[in-house]
């Protein structure tokens, strides 16, 4: 394997300017360089203006040994983009000279099958135009890792003691292995980084989930998505028991244009629709996952800027595909990273050129650390698929709710390794509401309340996925402990967890965060499928299927789910006893979790 990608389509290039340039400059000179803090001596990946751990705004350049170490691979099977046919390896490596710098790249010189985590590797450098690529190959050698000079101290670098399965492929042969470098902060240890609450009395006391809706559901419907918005508001509205005209306030993600079937126009294009004249209003992407919402609008709820809010989320990605298909019938995946119409700015500048067009690759290379980590294989991700298949054959809004065994999940095709299909949430068509309103109305309203114990939502690592935790989905072990820092319950008190799960692996690493199981624990935790079924499991893992056969909803239909088992409404799938529901929403973005409780 010489490079990722096809010489017969030009690759996505990063937008080159004043910050970056030496970076991707540097090849020219056959070495790697990456700004460096002249105050505390970190090294600073991507190019920004102030240091991100001391704050100075003394950077310079400084040129490292090239050396470093494979902390996440994937082998890509999915085609995302034409310059860059499947198989191909896309792989994240930790520097040797500061291991929290993080490089997204291609392997090269090796093959597929031998790549694997722990590759000791060097730089070397492919040229595109004006840019110099950093890719990297096997060493033949160990040197061991580069130090700082004596009179330039650098951070301290520790190192995992755990060697992971041991690499005795024949195939891999004469290839170094080392020992992989560990996050900034051990994952048990993130609750020391929550910042305490600032007063006794909490707002979530002063909010109740009041009612909730669901439009049509299922695999191109073909509607316009303001229609589903708008079926799913009405029937919020009417599960609470109100009017429209009740409605004082709206909150939704992501907001704003139709992009990629992600939205349906956001917050102006409802309320025009409904005629809602909100007091106070709330639409973004960069908020707590598709949950932000939802707590935005128990914020403005508690604050007494509203009385009862309208949060919504549409999703309509399974009909943009199909008339994205129809438009450019071979045209490649309408989720494609693009490229051809001028150069990537901002972090995907960083990831786009080494064929990055999915969340999934992102994902895999995380999970493919916490394999080796902590020994899990796929099975454990298996048993995650086939609770969701089985919960969802119990639920008649499911998109796939046929039975599934661990034959059927391990052979079906691959995406991009660890993932094959089955590990892959399932893009559909829906929109899903509820209503957050004030305690004080929530007796008098026509469905029973579901009251809010306590919200995580503080991030305690780095918000860019590949420069941040590499053991764990990002952004999952922060808002779980800053969620169980505002309430006395524990997770034995929790009777269902309804997790995100755009991929298998979200799960996994939910259900460590939240502390269903021990750090590393989660394998063992879900083998068997026991621990989380409905019927006499320690912990009711996702009751309607999840995301992974009931269908892609972005976490709103968490949310959703978590109302109807604490209300008893589940049905042939309710759990005997529900009375409080942990929920995460977020995947790889920034996330949050809520406890919601029956009284």
């Amino acid at each position: 394997m010489t490079s990722n990608a096809s010489p017969s389509a030009p690759r996505p290039l990063p937008a080159v300017d004043d910050l970056n340039a030496f970076y991707w400059s540097a090849g020219r000179d056959g070495v790697l360089r990456f700004q460096r803090c002249q105050d505390c001596a970190s090294l600073v990946h991507p190019p920004q203006p102030v240091c991100c751990y001391c704050h100075s705004d003394r950077l310079g350049v400084t040129e490292v040994s090239g050396r470093g170490t494979v902390i996440g691979v994937t082998v890509n099977h999915q085609p995302w983009e034409p310059a860059f046919p499947p198989p191909f390896v896309v792989a994240s490596v930790a520097i040797d000279e500061d291991p929290r710098v993080r490089v997204i790249t291609g392997l090269v010189d090796i093959p597929a099958e031998d790549a694997a985590v722990g590759l000791r590797v060097h730089v070397r450098f492919e040229q595109a135009e004006d840019v110099w690529l950093p890719v990297f190959a096997p060493m033949p050698e160990e040197p061991g890792p580069a130090e700082a000079a004596p009179d330039e101290p650098g951070p301290a670098e520790t190192a995992s003691e755990e060697p992971g399965p041991e690499q005795s492929d024949e195939s891999r042969r004469g290839l170094v292995f080392g020992p992989l470098p560990d996050d900034a902060i051990a994952p048990a240890e993130h609750g020391r980084h929550v910042r305490p609450m600032v007063r006794a009395d909490k707002f979530e006391d002063r909010v109740a989930i009041t009612g909730i809706g669901m439009s049509p559901v299922g695999r191109r419907l073909m509607l316009p998505p303001l229609a589903l918005a708008a079926a799913a508001a009405r029937a919020a509205v009417a599960d609470a028991g109100l009017e429209l005209s009740d409605i004082d306030g709206l909150s939704t993600f992501p907001g704003g244009e139709l992009i990629g079937g992600f939205t349906e126009g956001g917050v102006t294009a409802l309320a025009d629709t409904l005629g809602i004249r909100p007091t106070w209003y709330n639409g973004g992407s960069e908020t707590f996952g598709p949950g932000g919402a939802v707590v935005a609008a128990m914020l403005a709820v508690a604050s007494g800027l509203a009385r009862h809010v309208l949060c919504f989320r549409t999703v309509w990605q399974s009909t943009y595909a199909a008339q994205q298909r129809a438009a450019n019938p071979g045209g490649g995946s309408p989720y494609g990273i693009g490229g051809r119409g001028g150069r990537i700015t901002g972090p995907q500048g960083y990831i786009a050129p080494y064929g990055v067009g999915s969340v999934a690759i992102n994902l895999a290379m995380i999970a493919s650390n916490y394999f080796r980590r902590y020994g899990a294989t796929r099975e454990a991700l298996g048993w995650i698929a086939i609770n969701q298949r089985a919960n969802a054959a119990l639920n008649p809004q499911a998109v796939y709710r046929d039975p599934m065994t661990m034959d059927d999940y391990l052979n079906a095709r691959m995406i991009t390794t660890p993932f094959g299909l089955y590990d892959c949430d399932v893009p559909m068509d829906a929109s899903l509401a509820v209503i957050v309103s004030a305690v004080e109305t929530a007796h008098d309203l026509a469905s029973p309340p579901v009251f809010v114990e306590a919200v995580g939502t503080q991030i305690t690592e780095r918000f860019l996925w590949h420069q941040s935790t590499t053991s764990h989905e990002p952004q999952t072990l922060g808002p779980s402990a800053h969620l169980w820092s505002r309430t006395s319950l524990r997770p034995a008190d929790v009777q269902v967890a309804q997790l995100y799960d755009g991929f298998s692996f979200n799960c996994l690493s939910w259900l460590e965060a939240m502390g269903f199981c021990g750090v590393g624990e989660a394998a063992d935790f879900v083998a068997g499928g026991h621990n989380i079924a409905r019927k006499g499991g320690i912990v009711a893992l996702n009751t309607h299927g999840g995301q992974l056969s009931a269908g892609r909803t972005h976490g709103m239909g968490m949310i959703h789910e978590a109302v109807v088992q604490l209300r008893g409404q589940g049905g042939e799938r309710q759990v005997d006893g529900c009375s409080v529901a942990a929920v995460s929403t977020g995947g790889l973005a920034p996330a949050g979790a809520m406890l919601l409780r029956r009284s």
